[in-house]
């Protein structure tokens, strides 16, 4: 995997990746350009945990009509700001079992989404789940 970032001007970056996708990254207090390079990090946990427990529950056969996972993280006070602690909060909609639902969440957290496994070591991750029907 190769990725790249080259400076625009000012606190904007064009993040490259090696399949050609580009993300504006926007360092600024605003980021009105693009998230900052740890909302960035943060957006990747979701998506990578999302991936996970949808194919999770397809492979189960669980009736998954919607997902949303989303992220509230707290940083270190001090350089480098690293995240400390995160919340997941998994929102899924359909007549998923509560089971599957949380071997779902736990096989993604424990064994396969990688972002999380590297976050974990800076980071306490706790979750919930909600469910809507």
């Amino acid at each position: 995997m190769i990725a790249s970032a080259e400076w625009k001007d000012g606190m904007l970056f064009d993040g490259k990746s090696e399949s050609g996708r580009t993300i504006h990254f926007d360092a600024t207090k605003e980021h009105s350009a693009g998230p900052s390079p740890m909302e960035a990090v943060l957006m990747a946990l979701c998506g990578c945990t999302s991936v996970d427990v949808v194919n999770i529950l397809q492979k189960k056969r669980e009736p998954l009509e919607g997902l949303v996972v989303s992220a509230e993280a707290e940083r270190a006070p001090e350089s480098p700001s690293v995240f400390t602690h995160i919340r997941l909060t998994y929102r899924i909609r359909g007549n998923v079992g509560e089971k599957a639902a949380e071997d779902a969440v736990a096989l993604s957290k424990n064994k396969y989404c990688s972002v999380s496994k590297m976050l974990e070591r800076s980071a306490r991750i706790e979750y919930s789940i909600e469910y809507e029907s």
